[in-house]
């Protein structure tokens, strides 16, 4: 291992500016206001929970520093370590919990500093930090400008932030396509199955006018809906050497696209027979029923579960891809039919009634005949993206500890990206 020189944040970075101790004005548009639920994964992501406030506010929060494009921010608690980079074009400022990091870009390259943060030994020591709050852990100003972060020559700092770069600017290009295509199925969706564009001849239902001959009726009569359960966790023959994929609601919360490639957590043959739902063929639906409801993904993956699901295998008047959007649409009234008096839940019995349009099965093959590419196109994104980041977290901290040298990590990268062709779009199983 390359014994690298040690600098401090506090020698690196010409500015470490804490957050305004104060809530912000929150507004329903305005100026961005950057979050700690926005801030995972070494990546700054505003399209799902964007926060905004006013101009006036923005103004007393930025006056020790306006973020700029470049600059770092680094969370301090809930969870503390978790760090992005403001790319260009974004106005913004800090929300609570989040410190921002100027780094000195005559000592120490920007990208390299924020790939370095995300290292197992920088990470190490602020996860040293933990407990040090009254209520939750806190990384305070004099520790996080005490971190020691490894800073070889800034040429090198550059070829290494390079090299990893490259990686998560394909993931992002991924993410971006990804959201694109989803847009594009669900456009299909709202005008074929909300809005009935091309269809004059509309009658009265329980849910309001649909294209004559068309049926509505509970989801229970057009698909099958199961749910899981937990074998004990205090039998490991449940679960030590399993091979089974075992979703919770938590292996959906975290998916950038909604496709379910793997678990956290597997089973055994033994755990396997304690669940209820057994092991689900891939192209199930599934949709979160608990903790929160609403996470929905399509399992590429022969799947069980747990009790928070509630899930729809393939071979319904309805097919998964449908489902997707459908719920989409309707969370609303998913969520309406919930209960429970410690947190809300929707039981398969609550579900099942919910009304449902079921178009004609020439209209649904039709819909998959465009869809379905499209859905293809998002896993296999997905994939690839799967293997490009367990890539990144395997050369990232051998770069930056000195281990590995650059042309070995680029011969790396270059060996292991997979040709688009071996990802044709609806190779994947969607139902």
């Amino acid at each position: 291992m390359a014994d690298r020189p040690i600098k401090t944040i506090a020698e690196v970075c010409s500015e470490v500016v804490d957050c305004p101790h104060s809530t912000p004005k929150w507004t329903e548009c305005g100026i961005v206001v950057l979050r700690s639920r926005n801030i995972r994964g070494g990546r700054l992501d505003l399209a799902a929970q964007p926060s905004f406030t006013t101009e006036a506010d923005y103004k007393k929060r930025v006056k020790r520093a306006a973020p700029r494009a470049g600059d770092l921010v680094i969370t301090r608690e809930a969870p503390m370590g978790e760090v992005c980079m403001i790319p260009p074009g974004l106005r913004c400022c800090l929300g609570q919990r989040m410190v921002l990091l100027r780094p000195d870009d005559a000592r120490m390259d920007g990208r390299y500093l924020l790939f370095a943060l995300q290292s197992p030994e920088v990470q190490h020591q602020i996860r040293a930090h933990e407990g040090t709050g009254s209520t939750v852990s806190n990384l305070r100003i004099p520790a996080l400008e005490s971190l020691g972060i490894p800073a070889p020559p800034l040429d090198e700092q550059r070829r290494i932030a390079a090299v990893l770069g490259a990686l998560d600017d394909k993931i992002e290009l991924n993410r971006k396509m990804n959201r694109t295509l989803e847009e594009m199925a669900q456009a299909i969706f709202k005008s074929w199955f909300i809005d009935f564009d091309g269809h004059d001849d509309l009658v009265d239902s329980e849910i309001g006018p649909v294209p004559r001959g068309w049926e509505v009726k509970p989801i229970g009569d057009a698909v099958r809906v199961v749910g899981g359960s937990t074998p004990s966790t205090k039998e490991p023959a449940y679960w030590e050497g399993g091979t089974h994929a075992w979703a919770t609601p938590k292996d959906l919360s975290g998916l950038a696209v909604p496709v379910l490639l793997g678990t956290e957590r597997q089973v055994t043959d033994a755990g396997l027979q304690k669940i209820s739902s057994g092991l689900l063929p891939a192209g199930t639906f599934l949709l979160s029923s608990r903790a929160p409801i609403g996470y929905t993904a399509i399992s590429q993956v022969p799947t069980a579960i747990n009790q928070g699901f509630i899930a729809i295998p393939p071979g319904g008047e309805l097919t998964a891809a449908y489902l997707l959007f459908w719920t989409r649409f309707n969370m609303d009234s998913i969520k309406g039919r919930a209960g429970g008096t410690t947190f809300a839940e929707i039981s398969k019995a609550a579900f099942r009634p919910i009304p449902v349009v079921v178009p004609p099965q020439g209209r649904m093959v039709e819909f998959e005949r465009l869809v379905g590419p499209l859905i293809g196109r998002v896993v296999a994104n997905a994939r690839e993206s799967t293997i490009l980041a367990a890539l990144r977290d395997t050369l990232l901290p051998k770069l930056i500890s000195g281990e590995l040298r650059v042309p070995e990590a680029e011969e790396a990268v270059g060996a292991a990206s997979p040709p688009q062709s071996q990802y044709a779009a609806g190779e994947a199983a969607v139902p």
